[in-house]
């Protein structure tokens, strides 16, 4: 009896011992532990603010909080509040309650840290949705370590700080350097997005033509508004302040202001210390900042001595560093005052010159030059000056012709080009590929010296303000052999008469509002350039007009009302450009026969409905532009093969079809006039059927450089990424064509509406001897039939090998494979494929005996095939199915309404590669070749919400990573639980 006591009072005694270990380590852990919840609060709410800041695009956008984002916002709140509340109990709880606590902490620890992941998932998928950035990066050149410039640009961002300062100006002479200062400014908002105070940052460029419309247009387009046609400017600047009214907070940037402008007129909602939302502005005036009431302004002024000299040393190069021409060098950085445009414009025209001679003769230049105004801008044009000079000749005159087009307007190359060979600034004798190459570098020999920059568009350029300014003043000084009149894009109604003179060389009144010319103006005899394109409301070019200018080489009426051209064009007998293009009502155009000089002319989307007479006499023509003549009936025979300097006929989308010779109405154009065009390279047209092989048409087609041939009467397709050599077939009766002359020189065929095309492929792979090597894209559109040869005979090799694009819409086909055997198609170079509405595919390919996986396959595209069942399946009959990964480059695949789908391959595997997955309405497909090992690689998943919940998975890690990359198809930002 005493034993057994013994035994349960020593038990009770362990027992004691054990609660109180138990009781000291969950002491121990519960202060561990609560440290940890510290540091993974802290965590949490770092991520709760970047994707609050993220969800401001949402709110600007004008659209609602999606259910699942709210839910997640409100779990940490709560969670937040619960744990807050937990530290604030363990400060006055007993002991053993932090036994009972210390598990609870637990929880709350693993709650927070499971948000913090969500939140971290949720950040990436808005950046993997390419949301809009509250802050734009605005490209250009950036501030150097320049001490003064850091310290205003210091200022700037604490005044953005202060609530008592809403408007800022900031103002300076022209290069000074006030855009670079406020693209800094933008640029580092841009970099520490996560922690600047506004919604969005807007840039708007003013520009000395201040137009209402366009900088309306660049802020809307900032908020990602719809612009509505035709829409006036007081809607939408009423549209515009109901965005930005929604916005907490707003910086508006106006670059380049040069007068006074009404905020409210733009749209602008007023700046106050409510909203914190702030405006900066720059121009080279004062009161222009102070018109808008600006609240501070910072004047930029020149640099140092020092800072001008470093500046001037990065451009100039290592040449500064020579013991012989560092003295020198000084000086003449001295003497560009501290101006960054005209140190950086200096520095780069004597980069690399290391003879003291051309610094000596640089100093004396800059020196010597005196201002025929005195006033400070043209302080400005004297370093410019000496940059101008160091240019060959040939690139001064390109520099200034640059010039005459409006201010911030971005140049196609092409056309500048065009413009220097028709005023001979390039050596006109070479072929027009060549001079167009000459032309380009020459472009970039401009851009190089800092004289021109990148256009808002690819293949364009622009002016810096200043520098066309300077060269606006060179060109208006009689002291310069290039006397301009230069007044384009500045509203212009009335014709400015008075400023005519004998001695002008070059007239730009380009995009104004004209309505009429004088009939006759003072005689320039030296007059080469007439520019008057973008004058709309222009109905009428005067007779008299043109007899004041015998010596013009470029017309250019673009875009202008005129229905007719006056019978004194034909005096103009030093014309080489005339440049007509976009005149919707001109119908009619006299007779060109005098025009033997002319080398481009330009009648795109004109309503001509016959060629002008005398064109077969311009021997000199190199550019014959036809394009959208939807009104053009006839070529007559013989005329065009008497353009034997023609290079470029562009007759794209034009209503002329070419004829065949033998199927074509007596005495009207045909291919046969093409082929004796000896120099011609670039070539567009329309023919009435497929042309048969013959020696003649090889041997042309052959050499051209580039062609779209339209074959059919309503062919036409839209552009691909190898339309170097394009043929279109549509609408015909192909069965007795042989393409295969064609296809030798052809990049991408397209073959729409067509019937007899087994036939013609029967034509192809008995007749053609060898691989078509430079086809690489092929669309079949809308053929009833199986595509195979007539007589079922099969190519004994691969007629297409280096295939990048296959397109099949509308196509009888069970399987893609059926070309495999019949064309001999290997598909080892096919990067795109799409496939559409083919009603009775079943399976997309069959992989085994001569195709066992797709090597460079980057896209699949499948849309409304009832009937497809999988995309891949493995037969591979007496060969093994190859070991290597069955599309290793694959990363993009879109599925789109695909009822009776249920797998994409019979094999199973992940693919590698995939980035973008897209499927819709194809509720039987329950897997995705996604694994664990690639899933972390894709961006996105979009499809339905029923089907995505319902998807099969090999584990759960697979669908944790792709949850918060799923955008669901029916407008739901996430779905499911994260």
């Amino acid at each position: 009896m005493l034993t057994s006591l013994g035994t349960i009072l020593a038990e009770i005694r362990r027992g004691m011992c054990r609660s109180t270990y138990s009781r000291a380590v969950n002491t121990i852990r519960f202060k561990s532990n609560i440290n940890t919840l510290k540091d993974a609060l802290n965590g949490l709410m770092e991520v709760h603010n970047k994707v609050k800041k993220d969800l401001k695009i949402l709110e600007i956008k004008g659209k609602s909080l999606p259910v699942q984002l709210k839910r997640w916002l409100r779990d940490v709140e709560e969670i937040v509040s619960e744990a807050n509340s937990m530290q604030e109990r363990r400060v006055s709880c007993a002991p053993f309650m932090k036994c009972r606590l210390s598990k609870k902490l637990v929880v709350i620890l693993g709650k927070v840290k499971r948000l913090e992941k969500q939140g971290v998932e949720i950040l990436d998928m808005f950046s993997v949705e390419g949301k809009s950035e509250l802050v734009e990066k605005i490209l250009g050149p950036s501030i150097p370590d320049q001490t003064i410039v850091s310290e205003m640009l210091a200022k700037v961002l604490s005044c953005l700080k202060s609530d008592k300062v809403q408007k800022i100006g900031v103002w300076g002479m022209g290069g000074v350097g006030k855009t670079t200062l406020v693209r800094e400014l933008n640029n580092k908002l841009w970099k520490e997005a996560a922690t600047q105070p506004f919604g969005m940052v807007i840039w708007a460029t003013v520009s000395k033509e201040f137009e209402v419309g366009r900088v309306q247009k660049q802020i809307a387009e900032r908020l990602e508004m719809e612009i509505k046609l035709g829409e006036n400017e007081e809607n939408l600047a009423r549209r515009i302040y109901g965005r930005l009214e929604k916005v907490s907070s707003f910086l508006l940037i106006l670059d380049d202001v040069w007068k006074p402008i009404d905020l409210d007129q733009l749209g602008i909602p007023l700046t106050d210390g409510h909203n914190c939302s702030k405006i900066v502005l720059t121009s080279r005036f004062l009161e222009v900042c102070q018109s808008i009431k600006t609240d501070i302004d910072f004047r930029v002024d020149c640099l140092c001595e020092e800072e001008a000299w470093e500046l001037f040393c990065q451009n100039a190069g290592e040449v500064t560093r020579s013991d012989r021409v560092r003295p020198i060098a000084k000086k003449v950085s001295r003497e560009c005052g501290g101006l960054p445009l005209a140190i950086i414009t200096v520095g780069m025209a004597m980069r690399g010159k290391k003879m003291v001679k051309l610094w000596k003769h640089a100093l004396k230049e800059l020196r010597s030059s005196v201002p025929y105004v005195k006033s400070i801008e043209e302080k400005i044009y004297q370093p410019l000056k000496l940059s101008y000079d160091m240019l060959e000749p040939k690139m001064k005159s390109c520099l200034l012709f640059c010039a005459l087009f409006p201010e911030d307007y971005s140049i196609a190359i092409a056309e500048l080009v065009r413009y220097w060979i028709a005023e001979g600034f390039i050596d006109e004798t070479q072929n027009h590929g060549y001079l167009m190459n000459q032309g380009i570098t020459l472009v970039e020999n401009l851009k190089d010296s800092c004289l021109l920059e990148e256009g808002a568009r690819d293949e364009t350029v622009k002016m810096h303000d200043v520098v066309r300014d300077f060269a606006i003043w060179i060109m208006s000084s009689s002291k310069y052999d290039s006397h301009s009149l230069v007044m384009s894009g500045i509203g212009l109604r009335e014709f400015p008469l008075e400023k005519f003179l004998p001695s002008i060389r070059r007239v730009s009144l380009m995009n104004n509002k004209l309505k009429k010319l004088p009939d006759q103006v003072v005689e320039c005899v030296e007059l080469s350039a007439l520019l008057l394109q973008g004058n709309f409301h222009l109905e009428a070019l005067p007779v008299g007009f043109l007899l004041s200018s015998p010596a013009l080489r470029i017309l250019n009426l673009s875009g202008t009302r005129i229905s007719s051209l006056p019978l004194s064009l034909s005096k103009l007998l030093e014309l080489r450009s005339l440049i007509l293009r976009d005149c919707y009502y001109l119908e009619e155009v006299p007779s060109l026969e005098s025009l033997t000089k002319i080398q481009v002319l330009d009648l795109c989307a004109t309503r001509i409905r016959e060629l002008p007479r005398g064109l077969e006499t311009l021997n000199s023509l190199r550019l014959l532009d036809l394009s959208r003549t939807h009104h053009l009936e006839s070529i007559p025979g013989g005329v065009i093969q008497h353009l034997s300097s023609l290079e470029v006929l562009d007759m794209t989308l034009s209503h002329f079809h070419w004829g065949v010779q033998g199927q074509t109405q007596e005495g009207q154009a045909t291919l046969e006039d093409i082929a004796c065009l000896h120099r011609l390279s670039v070539l567009s047209i329309r023919v009435v059927c497929v042309p048969p092989l013959s020696p003649e048409y090889s041997s042309w087609i052959e050499k051209l450089k580039k062609f779209q041939l339209y074959i059919g009467p309503t062919a036409n397709s839209l552009p691909s990424r190898h339309d170097k050599r394009r043929v279109t077939i549509s609408s015909l009766n192909v069965s007795e064509a042989f393409i295969g002359w064609l296809l030798v020189n052809t990049t991408s065929l397209v073959i729409n509406h067509c019937w007899g095309l087994n036939e013609m492929l029967e034509n192809l792979v008995i007749d053609s001897t060898s691989s078509f090597n430079v086809l690489r894209s092929l669309t079949v559109d809308s053929f009833g039939g199986s595509i195979r040869p007539a007589g079922g005979c099969v190519a004994q090799l691969d007629l297409l090998p280096n295939l990048e694009e296959l397109h099949l819409r509308r196509v009888n086909l069970e399987t893609i494979s059926e070309l495999v055997g019949h064309l001999g198609l290997r598909f080892q170079t096919l990067k795109h494929l799409e496939v559409s509405r083919c009603s009775r595919l079943k399976c997309l390919l069959s992989l085994g005996n001569l195709i066992c996986f797709l090597p460079n396959l980057q896209e699949i595209h499948v849309s409304f095939c009832d009937r497809l069942q999988e995309l891949f399946d493995y037969s591979p009959g007496e060969f093994s199915v190859s070991s290597e990964p069955l599309v290793p480059g694959l990363r993009v695949i879109k599925l789109t309404n695909l009822p009776r789908l249920n797998r994409l391959c019979s094999q199973k595997g992940s693919w590698g590669s995939l980035e973008h997955v897209e499927v819709i309405k194809c509720n039987l497909l329950k897997n995705l070749p996604i694994s664990s090992n690639n899933a972390p690689k894709v961006k996105e998943v979009r499809g339905g919400t029923h089907w995505w919940n319902n998807l099969s998975w090999d584990d759960n890690t697979t669908r944790e990573t792709l949850q918060p990359r799923f955008v669901p198809a029916d407008g739901n930002i996430l779905t499911g639980s994260l």
